[in-house]
């Protein structure tokens, strides 16, 4: 075995810090930040468009420029974070992050959102992989890092619940810039008791920070997650087959340089533990499988069920208490059965739940609904929190910022492949719809553009189109929750077989 993958030691499995659990408390403040500003911006959406008067193009990338940067930028901020010290780099993205924020909220022109939006991507990848580091820094004992990743991963379930709640209630009541505002006081909470709460961690023989990896990892992810949501959303092109073939090649020199630099930005051996491995695939596919049906549920919700958007986000919450009940156990449930258990039973759980959406149709009641959402969310915190405790557990301390950055790669690229994937599912299915003769085009792009459509044309035919279109959109989504299930239940025959043996106790 690689002495990259040795044991934790006896001092360090002892070894608990005073004010441990207060520290904890300031780091999910960052998780619980992040969660919800992921969600919101879909709510502003519209009142951006009306403000702004964003092309469809500028309004794409208002969407997708922040993940974009994050994804491309993560293995960078968590190996940096190793370098120059973990509190540090999440201070000093705690703080960029706030100022970003009002530079977001106070946007007048489309272009300025889009640059404020990457400009947060970048404040943004430094607070992940930073929390997670320094839980593996602050918790040495195995028991209680794993009930601390499931409280850290409990909150992030959390704020993804809460986000369109608070965000509904703000644009109620406030202008679009006001989601944007609510990140200033917890930031400003964050870094005044992390000032005092969060000890220092670093790798204390780093080397030195290599600008060209850096960019290969960042032409290298941008490149490919642009490339499959271009060939998603408008076909394959030239410009979207260079773009992937650019980012491909840039990751493979990536990984190239990384196996030849005597200090890498991220260790290519920590992939030889078949345990983080898994844990790292299994992350990928369980995102990939459920994000095309999160992405598309809420305009279920909303467009072919009536649900106003705060009600809509009260039918989603089962999946939030679920994941955060199923987190806080995780840790315990895993070491009385087995890791391998646990989050195979946790991902067969989320497909059994997907191919149940598989007959849903406009009159399908709540209580299907509500009972799938609740085994979704259950399985997803059973599965990611003990991933998660895998990952870290599987690398020496010194390098968890480079761990935990692959883990929120990995869910980044899951995210953006399954919004693609399955999203070019749901939009396939829905532009074959027959609509009665006048349809205008736009109503065939999607279902939002039927719906606004349907108020220019007279009523019959308006309620003719609606009718086609909401049960095309319907079938779609049902065939996106079918091959989400197909990829959740193939994920849990593979971490099966890559997980075998692995527990949290010990490090393999």
């Amino acid at each position: 075995m690689s002495s990259t993958l040795r044991p934790a030691t006896t001092n360090e499995a002892v070894t608990k810090r005073p004010g441990r659990w207060l520290a904890l408390s300031v780091l999910v403040l960052a998780v619980l930040l992040v969660a919800v500003d992921a969600t919101v911006l879909g709510l502003a959406t519209p009142y951006i468009s009306e403000d702004l008067k964003p092309s469809g193009t500028q309004l794409l990338w208002i969407g997708d420029v922040y993940s974009f940067v994050i994804a491309g930028l993560l293995v960078s901020m968590g190996s940096l974070g190793d370098r120059i010290g973990r509190k540090r780099i999440l201070l000093i993205g705690a703080t960029a992050f706030g100022a970003i924020s009002v530079l977001n909220a106070y946007a007048t022109t489309p272009e300025m959102l889009i640059v404020a939006r990457a400009l947060l991507g970048v404040a943004g990848a430094t607070l992940m992989p930073a929390t997670l580091a320094l839980i593996r820094n602050l918790f040495h004992d195995p028991r209680e890092r794993s009930l601390a990743i499931g409280i850290w991963g409990a909150t992030a379930s959390a704020g993804t619940a809460v986000g369109p709640i608070v965000g509904g209630f703000l644009l109620e009541h406030f202008w679009w810039g006001s989601v944007f505002l609510i990140n200033l006081p917890v930031m400003a909470v964050l870094v005044l008791v992390g000032i005092r709460l969060l000890p220092e961690s670093r790798n204390p023989s780093p080397g030195p920070w290599d600008l060209a990896s850096v960019l290969l990892s960042l032409v290298g992810m941008i490149g490919i997650v642009y490339a499959v949501k271009e060939a998603a959303a408008g076909g394959l092109t030239w410009i979207t087959l260079a773009t992937g073939v650019l980012g491909a090649g840039a990751l493979y020199g990536f990984v190239r340089r990384q196996l030849t630099l005597p200090a890498p930005l991220l260790d290519m051996r920590l992939f030889r533990s078949r345990g983080f491995s898994g844990a790292v695939l299994a992350d990928l596919l369980t995102i990939l499988g459920l994000s095309g049906l999160v992405f598309f549920l809420s305009q279920f919700l909303q467009l072919v069920q009536g649900r106003g958007p705060f009600e809509a986000g009260l039918a989603e919450l089962p999946a939030a208490i679920g994941a955060v009940v199923a987190g806080l156990i995780a840790g315990r449930t895993a070491r009385r059965f087995s890791v391998r258990a646990v989050v195979c039973g946790g991902l067969a759980a989320i497909g059994l739940a997907l191919a149940a959406l598989t007959v849903i149709d406009a009159t399908t009641g709540y209580p299907l609904l509500g009972a799938a959402l609740l085994v979704v969310g259950v399985g997803a915190g059973f599965s990611f929190t003990v991933t998660s405790d895998v990952i870290l557990s599987s690398v020496p301390k010194e390098q968890a910022g480079a761990a935990s950055a692959v883990s929120e790669t990995a869910y980044e690229l899951g995210a953006a492949l399954g919004i693609a994937v399955l999203g070019s599912i749901v939009t396939g299915v829905y532009r074959d719809f027959t609509g009665p003769a006048g349809t205008p085009a736009a109503a065939h792009e999607s279902l939002g553009g039927a719906v606004e459509a349907a108020g220019a044309m007279p009523a019959g035919p308006a309620q003719a189109m609606l009718e086609a279109a909401r049960a095309s959109f319907t079938d779609g989504l049902a065939l996106a929750a079918g091959a989400g299930a197909a990829v959740l239940l193939a994920a849990a025959v593979a971490a099966w077989y890559l997980l075998r043996g692995q527990r949290l106790d010990t490090v393999h």
